[in-house]
Formats: structure tokens, sequence, C-alpha cells
């Protein structure tokens, strides 16, 4: 990955080309993908948990916020990809631009949060769907659910349309899983369109409800379309802008409304083969696949695990590259893809495996439900600097949103945060009248982080009322240029050059030959790392060893008699270690080693003695790819 560019995902950044001639289908084509990688977050395990509930629960009477919840995530979605095809920011970096350090740490924990609840629902669903296909112990599908790291390093170094095409396929087999699905369970569609009529939320319907609005609308995404927009190398004249802006709604509208009918289709089936039976209390989506078995033969419940497991697959890469997004535009931190998702996976992992072994697998479902309805808390604090973001006519000019979408941005934010607030109140009242005086901590913790959020809200809100945005603030991971007035041209005395008796060799000794020419010293190193070596050091007399220094002096032979001055020198053991030793000892100016050429999960099984080695050493390193 590079680690000196100021763009959003800068390893796929501008990576896909769109075509110059004016042809509407490859246009089309060209554009189509980002929606649909952001689509997969609106069928997510955390989806069905609340549609399940919803649908058991009270029938048809939730469609409408379904649909609610899917105009306002059209709505949201355009906005973020305004912002990032016209400012070439993704919502982090355009909050960093505009807020304070205090804010922007702030607001960086309240998406880690939103990103761990999403997190959270993937590892669940991929659990459960693994356990119902393969009859997989929960835990143990937990657990297995950190290995998946490794998918998403292998799709993106393979390019971004190889990762559009991997989730589209898996959101077609989620489809046309759900279409047999109600093919089979036969609902009235005269009854599931009278759920499309609004009516009256309270008690446990606005709680569902609020965590249907959560797992629709989910507040990451807003920070994943706007960088993945980016993708696509686009003219950047008014003409070329307006073509974006057109072609991505269209794939935001196409890949949306495919995620409404997944996540209406399991409403509706919820509701036909539960509610409508009688069963209204359907907590989890393992009860919910018993009962598909009981009611409808085989076929079902097994397209229903199929299609879960997809869910939680596509979901889960999605949300890792959201999690990278916001670490780098609000905290100016680029850390490695593996780490950052083993991190993530990981804090994840814990309230799922605990959650387990205290309370049972029977309240997993649970557990997904309240995920979803953290993501809904953490809505507004991603929706109202968007939508402050693609008002200014200073940031956008000509593309800032017309009047008429501001007002309807606003009541969707509106709307969102005032049952959020509603919500928290009632949860915070019934909290407080369970604990006694003993507990009094406890409300205090509670009160003080509700005031600290309202006063977040309330900050992000009016701060740019009276506060112009910043055009021009510096945002990127590094520091500016330096002003270069004088070259003083570095002068060498002692090499180290790193062999392995490979074919990458020839290359490593040759530059370091051309850096240094015949006028100074070389030392060639080789690490021994065989079980004696490691064990016995210098002292280990073993093949291997013997080898090693045979050709190692052969080396050294062949360059003195080209007239280069050269020493050599054996280690042993942990070759980063060993090498950082020896350029220690030998007072070594440059060292020169050669790239194995392999990376990602091949680094993990065989090492990557490059990057442990730059900073194990603090001389110039000069890496030679054979």
């Amino acid at each position: 990955m590079k680690n000196n560019s100021d763009k959003s995902l800068s390893e796929i950044h501008e990576s896909v080309k769109v075509p110059v001639q004016k042809n509407w289908w490859r246009t089309l084509l060209a554009f189509i993908g980002p929606a649909y990688l952001v689509s997969v977050g609106y069928m997510d395990p955390g989806n069905w948990a609340t549609d399940i509930a919803g649908g058991s629960a009270f029938g048809y009477k939730l469609v409408w916020v379904l649909l609610m919840s899917n105009l306002m995530a059209l709505l949201l979605q355009s906005l973020a990809a305004r912002l990032g095809i016209v400012k070439g920011w993704d919502l982090a970096q355009a909050s960093r631009q505009q807020y304070p350090q205090w804010t922007n740490i702030s607001l960086y924990v309240f998406a880690e949060i939103a990103i761990a609840a999403c997190d959270l629902a993937e590892i669940i669903g991929m659990a459960i769907g693994l356990n119902l296909l393969f009859d997989l112990p929960l835990l143990y599908g937990v657990l297995i659910t950190v290995f998946d790291s490794f998918l998403l390093l292998l799709l993106i170094n393979k390019g971004v349309r190889k990762l559009e095409m991997f989730i589209f396929s898996l959101v077609s087999i989620i489809g046309i899983s759900f279409i047999v699905e109600l093919i089979i369970v036969k609902p009235n569609l005269l009854e599931v369109s009278k759920g499309f009529i609004p009516s009256n939320l309270d008690g446990n319907a606005l709680y569902i409800a609020i965590g249907i609005i959560g797992a629709t609308v989910m507040p990451h995404n807003l920070y994943l379309h706007s960088a993945l927009v980016q993708s696509r190398k686009i003219d950047k004249t008014f003409s070329g802008i307006k073509t974006a802006l057109k072609y991505n709604f269209i794939d935001s509208f196409v890949a949306l409304n495919l995620a409404f009918f997944v996540n209406a289709a399991i409403l509706i089936l919820a509701a036909t083969a539960f509610f409508k039976l009688g069963y209204n209390n359907i907590s989890s989506i393992q009860d919910a696949h018993l009962l598909l078995q009981n009611l409808f033969g085989n076929i079902a419940p097994t397209l229903f695990a199929i299609a879960l497991i997809c869910a939680g697959q596509s979901s889960t890469i999605t949300g890792t590259l959201a999690g990278q997004i916001i670490m780098e535009g609000y905290l100016n931190l680029r850390i490695s893809p593996m780490l950052r998702r083993l991190v993530t996976r990981l804090i994840a992992i814990v309230p799922a495996v605990f959650t387990i072994l205290l309370f049972g697998n029977e309240k997993l479902g649970e557990l997904l439900v309240l995920s979803q309805v953290i993501l809904s808390l953490q809505l507004g604090f991603a929706v109202i600097p968007l939508i402050h973001f693609t008002s200014s006519k200073k940031l956008m000019g000509e593309f800032a949103i017309k009047n008429w979408v501001k007002i309807l941005a606003w009541i969707a934010a509106i709307l969102i945060i005032g049952l959020n607030i509603k919500l928290v109140f009632e949860e915070v009242y019934k909290l407080f009248t369970m604990l006694d005086s003993n507990y009094l901590y406890v409300k205090i913790i509670v009160i003080a982080v509700c005031i600290f959020a309202l006063g977040l809200l309330f900050y992000i809100t009016f701060n740019p009322l009276f506060i112009k945005l910043n055009k021009h603030k510096h945002v990127v991971p590094h520091a500016n240029a330096l002003h270069i007035n004088k070259i003083e041209f570095a002068k060498y005395k002692h090499i180290a050059i790193s062999v392995d008796f490979g074919k990458q060799d020839q290359a490593t000794i040759q530059h370091a030959l051309t850096l240094g020419g015949k006028e100074i010293d070389y030392l060639l190193i080789h690490i021994v790392e065989s079980a004696i070596a490691k064990r016995l050091g210098k002292d280990a007399l073993d093949l291997e060893t013997k080898s090693d220094l045979n050709n190692l002096e052969s080396y050294s032979n062949d360059l003195k008699n080209l007239g280069f001055n050269t020493k050599t020198q054996l280690g042993f053991g942990n070759r980063a270690k060993e090498i950082a030793k020896i350029i220690a000892e030998n007072n070594i100016d440059v060292l020169v080693l050669g790239a194995h050429g392999h990376a990602g999960i091949s680094d993990i099984i065989f090492g990557s003695t490059v990057d442990e080695v730059r900073h194990l050493v603090n001389i110039p390193v000069l890496v030679v790819k054979a």
C-alpha cells in the first residue's frame, strides 16, 4: 500500500478508467460497482435480525419503515458520492478539514463504535450461517471469522473491479435465494401492500424500527461510498463531473433498491411464515431457520443459510475498507490493512464470545438487534457533517445541492436523531428504574455520556453556521514539502550486502557495487536459519552452516577477482535481528538486500524481513527486487 498519498483508499484511487466514447452502456458499466459494495451493508446479518424480529412481531406493519429507510439511504448515499466526486475527499477527510482536533477524535471514536457494532453483526451472522449449514458450533464459527481478514487483502490486491465482481456475485446469490424463498412461502400481496401505510411507533415497535433504520442507513457506508467513487478516473471538467454524478446516482438507485428488495423479502418472509401462524416472538435467526424447516421442508432453510453466509462475508469486506477510511481521514493515521482488519475483528469478537459463554447461543439474536440500534445512534454524527459539506457553495461550487434536496436531507436527519433521542430517553429511564441507589456511579456515567453526545451533536450542527468552512486545510497523513536549495552527495565507505543464495542475489550485488564503486569496503551477510544454528549460534557446524559459509566465500572470492574489497559474516537465527546486529557491529553506512517478491498471506507464512529490518536499523536501506 502507498504510504505517501493523500488520496482516500490510495491503492485503488482512479484505478478504473471511464471510456471517453459517448456510449451510454459502456459508460454505465464503467461506473457500476461502488454502490454495490455499499449496498451489501444494507443486507448484512444485522438487517436479517431486525427484519425477522419486526416481521414476526408486527407482521407487515413495518414495511413502510424499510421503504422510508431505503429512501433516506438513497438520498444520503447520493450526497456521499457527490462529496467524493466533486471534492475528491471522503467524509472523514472532509470532517477533519472543518472541525477541530477534539471533535474529530470524538467523531472517530463514535465511527469506530459503529464499525465494531457492524462487524459484530457480520461475525454472528457468519457463525450462525456456518452452524445452520454445517452444524458447526457457534463459538468455533465466531473464532473462524478471524481468518476471513485474508480474503480482503487478496481481493484488493487483484484490483477494485475484481472486488466488485466478487461482491456482486454474493449479492446475486442472496437475491436469487430470497426470490425462491418468497415463491415457497407465497405471501398475500394485498396484505403486504397495506404495510406501506405509515403507522404509529412505540415500545418494542420503535426499538425494532430504529434498529431497521440503523441497519439500513448505516453510518460507515457514508464514509465508504465517498471514498469508493474516487476509484473511477473521471474528467475533472464541469461536464465530466456532471456525468459522473448522473451515472453514480443510477448505480446507487439500482443497488440500493436491490438491497430494499432483500430486506423487504426477509421481513415479508418472517411475517408470512411466523406472524401469520402465531409465532410472534422469533428473536433469533436460528429460530427462523428451524421454523422454516418445519413449515416448508429443506430447500427454504438451506437457501436461507447460504444467503446468510454470503451476506456476512460480503459485509465484513466493506466494513474493513470503511475502518481504513475513518482512521486515515480522522486521525491522519495509516497502518497495515491486515493489522487494521485484525484489530477491528478482535474488538468485535470479544462481546460475541462473552455472550455465548455467559448467556448461551440463544442471546445472540438479541445482541444482533442491539448492534443495529447502536449503528442508528451513530448516524447523526455522520449525516449532519455530510449535509453541511454538500450544501456549501464554498466547497462544492456549482455542485452544491439544491435547496429542496437540502430540506429533504435535514428532514431525514431530524427524523433519525429525533427517534434516537426518544429511544435513548426510554432506555435510560428503564435502566434507571431497574438500578437502586448502589449503582449511582453507573447513572452518573450514563448521564455524562448522553450529555457529551448531545453536546457534540449540537456543536457539529451549528459550528459550520458561524465558522466558515475551510477550503484548503492540510489534511493529508504527512507534512508539507520542504524547500530544497542545496544538495550534498552522500559518500559511503562501508556497504553491507545481504544475500540468500537465490536468483535475486545477482541483482542485489550489482546494485550495491554500482552504488559504491571499487573504492569502498563491502560486507557480504547471510543468516543461517537451521534448527541447530538457531540453538547453537556460532558453534553450529551442521551441513547447512558449512554450505552457507562456502557459498558466501565463493561470492567474496569472485568479487575480489573483479577488484572489489569484500569480507563475509554469517549470522544465526532471526534474520531481521541478526542483520541489524551485524550492521551495528561493523559501522555500516548503507544496507542493500533483496526482496523475496511475496506479500499478504505469504508474508505471514514466510516472514517479512525487509519491513522488520527497516525498523531495526537507522541507516539507509536499498531494497532490490529481481
